[in-house]
């Protein structure tokens, strides 16, 4: 079987340059490299934190984000890609820290099975983060 790692995960936002602020002020991430890929109509950028990369589009003329995707209950109900989520070793901590940085935060579970939550990006995406050692 062919080794592969993970590389990265992408999200589409309406302004490249907010989502370049939030994921950095919010998240900790820099930009990498930015570029434009013609055949996308998009401006697009690269950010990094670490060994993690996301890939962020602003595309040309691109619809706005259904609501339903903006709800982990809800957008799971619909068939593709839902999330990227990274382990955190303290949820309660991470979520204080969010609190303060004003993130939206858009679900948190804690149950016998795992602890973690999702946040909304300035565009509504949705980031998960699970307490280390949860499964």
């Amino acid at each position: 079987m062919a080794d592969f790692t993970f590389h990265h995960g992408g999200v589409s936002v309406p302004s490249l340059n907010e989502a370049i602020e939030w994921y950095g002020r919010v998240l900790g991430f820099e930009v990498e490299k930015r570029f434009y890929i013609q055949a996308a109509r998009s401006h697009t950028a690269m950010v990094r934190k670490g060994p993690l990369r996301f890939e962020i589009f602003e595309v040309e003329g691109a619809a706005p984000l259904p609501e339903d995707r903006r709800s982990p209950p809800a957008d799971v109900r619909t068939h593709g890609n839902k999330h990227v989520a990274f382990r955190v070793a303290d949820l309660e901590a991470f979520l204080a820290e969010m609190e303060i940085k004003g993130a939206d935060i858009a679900f948190v579970v804690r149950e016998s099975f795992g602890k973690g939550c999702f946040v909304r990006d300035c565009a509504g995406n949705l980031i998960e983060f699970v307490e280390e050692g949860a499964e």
